[in-house]
């Protein structure tokens, strides 16, 4: 949804703009999102195939194969193994504008993941989670802004989504999943500020009265996105988790297209 060559194509076939984004992050931290032509494209039931790289359900594990070339300014290869296992797999879905044009599909909102790429360093497991967004319509038509996070917590994990529409409506939603894949929504704190990124992006998440959230690992600063590390309390439990924030009107801005292509370049061609 963010390629510039995409937005330039009059967005007309969505499948000739095709990419598999990875980005790792710390010491030796890359980047890579190679914007593919249609014929890179495969899919079948199971899998997802961009190129050289995929995406494969075997069993109750999605395997996520990574062959890709990090953009400037660390240009090097990318490959390796994520494996992620979910505990449940939902079907719930949260539409994010009345219509239903863009919608929230949180597959598998806890999961473990074991990650084993070709560096040093690279090889660990953990805490995650596999989600995804759908639209029909570019996000800049109808949202200024949006805030998203997941906190892991004691007894399952909780997302919160908070956006301005274009008709100033908001979307103000909080959902607590527990291993099973059950989902509810719960009243959340209000919303709270914190520093703003390098790029003076705003930035707020919800939190208990009284605590301010701090960023404890910055991910990607990009000056319409943001992505990092945050802790925040929620009903007494300091938490860490995932937090996204998201400047569309300044995505909208037609001289951001040129920098994102820098980063994002385009291979029209591939052959299997």
């Amino acid at each position: 949804m963010f390629s510039p060559w995409y937005a330039w194509s009059g967005r007309d076939d969505p499948t000739n703009n095709c990419c598999i984004n990875v980005a790792t992050y710390g010491k030796g931290g890359r980047f890579a999102m190679t914007d593919r032509g249609s014929s890179a494209l495969r899919r079948s039931g199971d899998t997802l195939q961009v190129g050289p790289s995929s995406l494969n359900w075997r069993g109750k594990e999605l395997v996520i194969n990574i062959d890709e070339v990090s953009s400037p300014p660390l240009i090097s290869r990318m490959r390796g193994t994520i494996t992620l296992t979910p505990s449940a797999v939902t079907s719930i879905e949260l539409p994010l504008t009345p219509d239903g044009a863009h919608v929230w599909r949180p597959f598998a909102p806890i999961a473990r993941i074991s990650v084993d790429l070709e560096a040093k360093g690279w090889q660990f497991e953990g805490h995650g989670y596999f989600d995804s967004n759908f639209g029909t319509r570019p996000l800049e038509s109808d949202f200024s802004t949006w805030t998203w996070a997941r906190y892991p917590t004691a007894t399952g994990a909780t997302c919160f989504y908070d956006a301005v529409r274009r008709d100033s409506t908001k979307l103000d939603t909080a959902i607590s999943f527990e291993p099973s894949g059950e989902a509810r929504h719960v009243d959340a704190p209000k919303s709270e500020p914190f520093k703003r990124t390098l790029w003076a992006l705003r930035r707020e998440t919800r939190a208990d009265a009284g605590t301010t959230p701090k960023q404890v690992k910055a991910m990607l600063d990009a000056p319409f996105y943001s992505r990092s590390v945050v802790e925040t309390q929620l009903n007494g439990e300091a938490v860490q988790g995932v937090h996204e924030a998201l400047d569309l009107n300044r995505y909208a801005q037609p001289l951001l297209k040129p920098m994102l292509a820098v980063r994002v370049p385009r291979r029209k061609n591939w052959t299997f």
